[in-house]
């Protein structure tokens, strides 16, 4: 690849060290122009695009429930479970995008898989 040149759309992109990313702990990374949400959840990492499906607003800014397994949007309470993107509650009724996550010994990993 060439210095400058944009990665594809499949490249993995770092979101942080593994320690860095305790449980009930979150994290935002960008691939290109989409916004991915990295949680916790008791040990196991999920991934979300940042982006609540009934207003564009940023779901890292509500608040993350491990209890629930959930987010919430700050703007009008819409919850997604983190596990797969799931709107569990108005006034959202789309899911959002989920996205793998890989760990390894150089950090925590995600793409936007969908091409």
């Amino acid at each position: 690849m060439t210095t400058g040149a944009t990665p594809p759309a499949s490249a993995w992109v770092r979101v942080c060290a593994p320690s860095e990313l305790l449980p009930g702990e979150s994290r935002v990374a960008w691939d290109g122009d989409t916004p991915i949400l990295v949680v916790n959840l008791d040990g196991t990492l999920y991934a979300l695009e940042d982006r609540c499906s009934h207003e564009d607003v940023e779901l890292s800014a509500g608040t993350f429930d491990a209890a629930t397994a959930s987010v919430e949007c700050m703007l009008h309470g819409a919850r997604f479970d983190v596990r797969d993107g799931s709107a569990l509650c108005a006034p959202a009724y789309a899911p959002v995008a989920s996205f793998p996550v890989r760990v390894d010994d150089t950090g925590v990993w995600t793409r936007d898989d969908r091409g």
